[in-house]
């Protein structure tokens, strides 16, 4: 099978494609042949080693000290059942499906296997391969930051930094299904978009510092920490944030309340569970992930420049031959 893999951490130049042994299912294991698949900004991170101040050793030690240990990187998939292993129940040869591998990746190759218990679901008719391709990752955040940790009530006024990316693009269309006030924050390109997917108002984040007043605050992009977003809380106002230095997240883990503001980040739920309630909220109209640019594998290198680039709309896919 022809495989994109990373031998070394850098940028999108050190993706090779590799003729690789197809993966053979073992027991409890489902053969998906892809059809389409999420490159995101997760993804970038994890090939350059680029993480958040504080978490590269970390990284390093998960993913591989002096190389990534798995050489396949991705982790949004949609596809096709092609084998299962013994003991597999409740999927069968050519079924489409889609999932997520999680930090293991393997999703930019033509063949993955994934346990069939794991987080792997049937793709719902409504669902475009591409669509498909990229719901999980900025949807399962943004509805873990939104609904359980903040908690985001009907005539809240919320603010999204980094509004039109994959998470905020989910969290637009997740505040409006709430009946929360949204402002949303981006490039002025993008202003359009914004609204489109939810947005009230709009804010140009290169026209100068912020100023308002919000009752919940999602910071996609990090440029919000606490001693800046103090001022732009509401009294018992939330902050959110998804981008974090370690220095950051230990003190929001150590002390989440400061005055009347609490502070919630941390890790979000990706279990089947959380996906589950992502696929409803797509059923029930309320998100469905926004495609910016759609390439070919063969320019899975150009894909990962644009992930990497923090200015990319929506979600950017892979399509396989």
């Amino acid at each position: 099978m022809k495989a994109a893999t990373v031998r070394r951490y850098g940028g999108p130049d050190v993706i090779t494609l590799e003729d690789l042994p197809q993966p053979e299912p073992k027991p409890g294991e489902v053969r998906v042949r892809v059809t389409a698949a999420g490159v995101t900004t997760a993804d970038a991170r994890l090939r350059a080693n680029d993480a958040p101040r504080g978490f590269g050793l970390i990284l390093r030690l998960i993913t591989g000290v002096i190389r990534p240990r798995n050489p396949v990187p991705g982790m949004e998939f949609a596809g096709v059942v092609d084998a299962t292993g013994t003991g597999v129940t409740g999927f069968l040869p050519g079924q489409r499906v889609f999932g997520t591998t999680g930090i293991s990746g393997g999703a930019h190759a033509e063949f993955l296997t994934i346990r069939a218990d794991g987080r792997l679901l049937h793709q719902p008719d409504s669902l475009s391969d591409a669509e498909a391709a990229a719901f999980f990752f900025g949807g399962l955040t943004a509805a873990d930051f939104l609904l359980d940790k903040a908690g985001l009530r009907p005539g809240e006024r919320l603010l999204v930094n980094g509004a039109t990316g994959s998470v905020g693009s989910a969290a637009l269309q997740i505040a409006r299904s709430v009946g929360a006030e949204v402002t949303a924050v981006a490039g002025r390109a993008n202003h359009a978009l914004a609204r489109k997917l939810g947005a009230d108002a709009v804010i140009d984040y290169s026209a100068g510092p912020i100023s308002g007043q919000w009752d919940v605050i999602l910071d996609v992009v990090g440029t919000l920490p606490y001693p800046r977003a103090k001022g732009l809380l509401a009294e018992a106002g939330r902050l959110l944030p998804v981008t974090a230095t370690l220095a950051e997240q230990i003190g929001a883990a150590l002390r989440p309340r400061l005055g009347t503001h609490r502070i919630s980040g941390g890790v979000i739920g990706e279990d089947r569970s959380a996906m589950e309630r992502l696929i409803r909220l797509h059923h029930d109209g309320v998100y469905r992930p926004h495609l910016g640019r759609t390439l070919p594998f063969a320019e899975v290198r150009a894909a990962h420049a644009l992930a990497g680039s923090r200015h990319k709309q929506g979600n950017v896919v892979i399509v396989m031959p």
